[in-house]
């Protein structure tokens, strides 16, 4: 339950949340097109592999969305996926519109 609970209140509060690995190259690549991009958006990065309950909330990230993979991304409250879907959204010029989309958690900013 804490893991899940963990999960989702973190993804209510920023805008930005990444559930990474410190060793993985995906993750590497995610993290710095999404923190450069958008330097001054509330970004939340859990690296599991350095968290006691890091297999707990991959498990719990599996239920909830069916990718156990890491990077698992959400913006916006959404669940966007990994590193291919950030790149994708990129490219396509649509990464910048979900960001900056308002939602309904960051109406306090």
């Amino acid at each position: 339950m804490a893991a899940k609970d963990l999960v989702e209140s973190t993804i209510s509060e920023n805008k930005i949340t990444i559930f990474s690995k410190t060793y993985c190259p995906y993750c590497r690549r995610a993290k710095t097109l999404l923190t450069s991009k958008f330097p001054n958006v509330e970004t939340k990065i859990f690296e599991l592999d350095e968290m006691n309950e890091g297999s707990e909330i991959q498990d719990y990230l599996l239920e909830k969305t069916g990718q156990r993979t890491v990077p698992n991304i959400f913006i916006n409250q959404k669940h966007v996926g990994g590193c291919d879907a950030v790149v994708g959204l990129d490219s396509k010029g649509q990464l910048a519109q979900l960001v900056e989309a308002n939602s309904p958690s960051t109406s306090k900013l």
